[in-house]
């Protein structure tokens, strides 16, 4: 589904890839990230203003492609590439193909002996399989481009979209035609968003011997986001014997696919940082109300569970941006004093509180991780602090940079 807002407004990262395809250097172009935030959309709207041909496929059948379909694809875009002008192209759904990158090195170190012009762009919806063919095979072949879930300001910008509507729909551009019936909304996030990420983004492509473990973690992820829970307890939730080992995977795979993450403490050692209780978040607030099965007006009248809608936004936006490289997000608690967020850009560390409603000046959580910790900056974000509405207008680096 593809409403014309979605078709006309295009995302920063378009213009990136759009020098890049001009440009006389070759590199495969990766577009990755989750379902639904337009990367089809995106390279569509690029190729269409392009003066070579342009020729687009999927891998996203039901029967998994193979290896010599690429070379199929490759070789009849190779036929369409007239003289010296070259051709694009564009395969999407990437991941779906077992052994894709093997095959994609292959054919484009052919063409790079023999100076043929075509330019290739592959698309994927799990992020984290794709990083592991682009390390495997195309080691200095490639350049990414990260697409995270839509942003606060760009449902805003191209949907006309207020906070209390991001905060309860969240940021899925091909659902924001169906947000005047929230029923319809919330059917077609659980079946063409949740339940097609987990089934042919994890469950398919993965080794999982606990789908329904693993469908049940989501949930509890959804439930429990912006709490802390250790792997023993969320086993002790779910119900199950497994190990605690299988439960981190788990919950690896569902970051790998752009859904839910656990966030971990912020100790100043990787190593003590990964052997902690992960804190889960959400990546979208829509995974969250959907699950929870709460309405729009309900959102804006449950304090409980507004505030955890908006903490967890808070959270989604600078997860968002570490998904893209630009940070790295943490929380910290010690000794009953706890940070919501802790951000890491560039060495420097900000201190990130979230309150949904009026709150003193003086927190003890931040002033104690301001004595610990070398920190640059501590923001409040809601209550009297930064209103949540300005922190979600603007790209994270904004914040951090300053």
């Amino acid at each position: 589904m593809m409403s014309k807002a979605e078709n006309d407004y295009q995302r920063p990262q378009g213009v990136v890839l759009a020098g890049r395809l001009a440009e006389s250097r070759r590199f495969v172009q990766v577009v990755a990230g989750p379902r639904q935030v337009g990367k089809s959309t995106l390279v569509q709207q690029v190729t269409s203003e392009l003066s070579v041909p342009v020729r687009y496929v999927s891998a996203d059948e039901p029967s998994l492609r193979g290896a010599d379909w690429i070379a199929q694809q490759w070789e009849a875009a190779r036929l369409e590439a007239p003289g010296k002008t070259g051709a694009v192209l564009v395969i999407d759904e990437i991941q779906k193909i077992p052994a894709w990158s093997e095959t994609v090195k292959r054919l484009w170190d052919e063409d790079t002996r023999k100076k043929l012009p075509l330019k290739v762009v592959l698309l994927g919806s799990a992020p984290l399989l794709i990083a592991q063919g682009l390390t495997e095979s195309l080691a200095g072949r490639f350049e990414t481009l990260r697409l995270p879930h839509w942003s606060y300001a760009e449902m805003r910008d191209a949907f006309g979209w207020n906070i209390d509507q991001y905060l309860s729909f969240g940021g899925y551009p091909g659902a924001a035609s169906l947000i005047n019936d929230p029923v319809r909304w919330a059917r077609y996030i659980a079946d063409s968003l949740i339940e097609t990420s987990i089934s042919r983004d994890v469950l398919l492509l993965n080794r999982v011997d606990k789908p329904a473990l693993l469908r049940r973690l989501f949930e509890l992820a959804c439930r429990y986001s912006g709490q802390i829970l250790s792997y023993t307890k969320m086993l002790g939730q779910l119900q199950d014997a497994g190990n605690t080992t299988t439960l981190a995977h788990y919950l690896d795979l569902l970051a790998g696919a752009g859904m839910v993450c656990g966030l971990q403490k912020y100790a100043g050692d990787a190593a003590r940082s990964r052997g902690s209780s992960p804190k889960l978040q959400v990546l979208n607030t829509a995974l969250m109300t959907v699950t929870a099965g709460v309405s729009p007006q309900e959102t804006q009248t449950d304090r409980e569970f507004r505030g955890r809608l908006i903490e967890s936004a808070v959270g989604a936006h600078l997860v968002n941006a570490a998904a893209a490289g630009e940070c790295e997000v943490f929380y910290w608690r010690e000794r009953g004093e706890e940070v919501d967020f802790i951000v890491k850009f560039r060495a420097q560390l900000t201190a990130i509180e979230v309150k949904s409603g009026r709150v003193p000046q003086a927190h003890s959580g931040t002033t104690s991780f301001a004595a610990a910790f070398k920190v640059r900056r501590t923001l409040l974000v809601g209550g009297d602090g930064i209103s949540v509405e300005s922190f979600l207008a603007r790209p994270v680096r904004e914040w951090l940079a300053q």
